[in-house]
């Protein structure tokens, strides 16, 4: 009789203040159970790593639940469906869902739509891009930039942390929608990245002095800022006001830049928000989880760039379940290159 296998899973012991490090998880184990009808179970093999994973530590009201003390860490991932007793799934088939930090996801029948479980195709990307152009950040972007920044041929687009998951899904799909594209990255190799392999037509290093960022703007954005992408908040997103055109659109996905403040609090708000009314510009938020049942349009599209090569998806993949607390951490300190993947098993 083959033993039975353990879930090692990584769990929340205590609320961070300021950033999380591994004295705030406790790794566990347990025996993996089997399905009961209705349920799937799910070997996990990557999950996505993701900067809104540090806000949903903090006990504070938000577009979602905190994670509460104890429980598994919530993470998005791609998984292989290793017993089944629903019909909708069969052993084999590669699945997405909201997987936690945890080797095996036992799902319920009740739980199966919550988890967002959904079999994906292989043929459409390899399974670090269904975490990256062809998931959560891909569609992040996808919405982000079409739905609420609505780009029109010609105009300029900025965004901050265009080297990252979502920056890059953002900025080659605005240069296929025939913008000019200025991203803003940490790095002299991330900007050359983004410029030489992406194909924006400018990056600004926002390391290479105090004033990088405002002499940036000013030299590649002549006539102003159309579309921002703000993934960072803080001084970044205060310069880029400062250069908004007439009627722009400010995209607010993240703050990655304020998630590790003392006491989980956010720093005050952009001191340029006038610019907002001199400009007769809007600032809107993007909520990726509002275009769910639009996701396969997205995917589709994305898919078919992917596949023609005007569009490139680039992954830094962490292996090791046990690696997890400092992996996360690098997307704070901006170690990641590209999307942040923790790969848990082989494919």
């Amino acid at each position: 009789m083959a033993p039975t296998p353990v879930n090692h899973q990584v769990r929340l012991a205590k609320r961070p203040e300021g950033a999380a490090t591994r004295e705030h998880w406790q790794f566990t184990t347990e025996p993996v159970g089997e399905p009961a009808d209705g349920g799937v179970l799910v070997k996990t093999l990557s999950l996505s790593l993701d900067p809104a994973m540090r806000g949903w530590l903090n006990d504070a009201k938000s577009y979602i639940a905190p994670v509460e003390i104890g429980a598994v860490m919530r993470a998005g991932g791609i998984g292989r469906v290793i017993a089944s007793k629903n019909p909708d799934f069969a052993v084999g088939d590669t699945v997405y869902g909201t997987l936690g930090v945890q080797e095996y996801m036992l799902v319920p029948k009740e739980e199966i739509k919550r988890s967002g479980l959904a079999k994906i195709d292989l043929r459409a990307g390899i399974i670090h891009q269904w975490l990256n152009v062809l998931g959560m950040p891909g569609m992040t972007g996808y919405f982000g930039l079409m739905d609420v920044g609505q780009p029109k041929a010609g105009e300029t687009v900025v965004i901050s942390g265009a080297a990252g998951a979502v920056g890059q899904t953002v900025g080659q799909l605005a240069r296929i929608k025939g913008c000019r594209v200025v991203g803003i990255a940490g790095g002299q190799a991330k900007c050359d990245w983004v410029v030489k392999e992406l194909g924006f037509d400018a990056c600004i290093d926002y390391k290479a002095g105090a004033a990088a960022v405002r002499d940036g703007l000013k030299a590649h954005c002549p006539k102003g800022v159309d579309i921002y992408f703000d993934n960072v908040g803080g001084e970044i997103l205060d310069a880029v006001l400062a250069r908004l055109a007439r009627k722009a659109r400010v995209i607010i996905c993240g703050a990655i830049s304020q998630y590790n403040n003392a006491n989980s609090m956010p720093a005050a708000g952009p001191r340029n928000y006038l610019s907002l009314l001199v400009n007769r510009a809007r600032m809107e938020g993007i909520v990726v989880f509002d275009y769910a049942d639009r996701f396969p349009i997205a995917v589709a599209e994305l898919a078919g760039y992917l596949k023609d090569g005007r569009m490139k998806s680039k992954e830094d993949v962490v292996v090791g379940l046990d690696t997890f607390p400092e992996a996360l951490n690098r997307l704070f300190s901006g170690e990641n290159f590209g999307k942040l993947v923790l790969q848990v098993a082989e494919a």
